[in-house]
């Protein structure tokens, strides 16, 4: 899989449904639309994929869920919030850490436009986005 076309991908088609839909429906909307259309492209596509993980010795299983999983490698992110914060950037970067993934669509479908609630979470591949794109910023850079 193209992980760099299976992100425009998700992009493109985040941004019409942005468009017909419009902001405001639960994240579960914009969720299962996302996913049959991109499936429609000929995605695979997981929705809700639990995700276990180890820590200190304990292994928890199903300790929290992605939304989407794109190609077994690309993590997305639904939000329908009127502006994203900190703390949606640092939970999908957690997600990718734990599942060693080196690419996430943090997007909201909340506000007025789409763009304003895209964001490219990188862990750990500095070619993959611009330094005023990537969450995990070194000294604010």
């Amino acid at each position: 899989m193209d992980l760099e076309a299976a992100a425009a991908d998700v992009i493109d088609v985040a941004f019409r449904l942005h468009r017909d839909l419009g902001p405001g429906l639960l994240e579960s909307v914009y969720e299962t639309v996302l996913a049959a259309k991109l499936a429609r492209m000929g995605h695979e596509v997981q929705r809700q994929y639990p995700v276990s993980f180890s820590f200190d010795g304990m292994d928890f299983d199903a300790a929290f869920r992605v939304d989407l999983i794109v190609g077994r490698r690309l993590l997305v992110e639904i939000k329908s919030v009127e502006r994203l914060n900190a703390a949606h950037g640092k939970q999908l970067l957690t997600y990718l850490r734990l599942t060693r993934q080196p690419l996430g669509l943090l997007i909201n479908f909340g506000g007025a436009t789409l763009k304003e609630g895209l964001r490219r979470v990188v862990n750990g591949h500095d070619t993959f986005a611009s330094s005023r794109l990537r969450v995990n910023q070194i000294n604010g850079e």
